[in-house]
């Protein structure tokens, strides 16, 4: 929380500016050095990059062992089996790192929703009793509001083919 001057008259607000926390913030506090490399590794496998190394990989691997530089060369002759383990092994790892990743990220999508779901009670109580402060009738509000979200979904529903509420 902080404080804002500049209030009414210039003077201070009687009450400090309330600002709930940003979603980066509150999930960086949660990181560590290993969610780091297991993003990086995830952001690398998920790139051109990665296609590109692989391919360089295994053409390589194929024609060594294909004997390209001659039959002394030829480590895992065909089918090869030590590039087919090494492949296996690789893509497990891959898959937990990805894994991982969008285990954060679930959790980064929870922590977004808590603090939307917090910015809208707030914005309603403050709605609500700014519009009585008005003269305002909550309920007609209310109605209209739940009348244009009606009409709102109906024409959703209907450029989308979907049977109408």
């Amino acid at each position: 929380m902080t404080s804002h001057r500049g209030g009414p008259a210039g003077g201070q607000w009687p009450h400090p500016v309330i600002r709930l926390p940003h979603e980066q913030e509150l999930f960086a506090h949660g990181r560590g050095v290993q969610d780091h490399i297991a993003d990086r590794i995830t952001a690398f496998a998920g790139s051109m990059g990665f296609v590109y190394v692989h391919l360089v990989w295994f053409a390589g691997w194929i024609l060594i062992n294909e004997g390209i530089f001659g039959p002394a060369a030829v480590f895992d002759p065909f089918p090869f089996g030590l590039l087919t383990m090494i492949v296996s092994l690789e893509a497990i790892f891959l898959s937990t790192f990805v894994m991982v990743s969008q285990n954060r990220q679930a959790a980064r999508d929870t922590i977004r929703a808590d603090l939307n779901f917090e910015a809208s009670v707030r914005s309603e109580v403050w709605s609500t009793n700014l519009g009585r402060a008005l003269g305002l009738d909550p309920e007609e509000i209310e109605r209209q509001t739940q009348d244009l979200l009606a009409a709102s979904r109906d024409k959703m529903n209907s450029k989308m083919g979907r049977p109408q509420a």
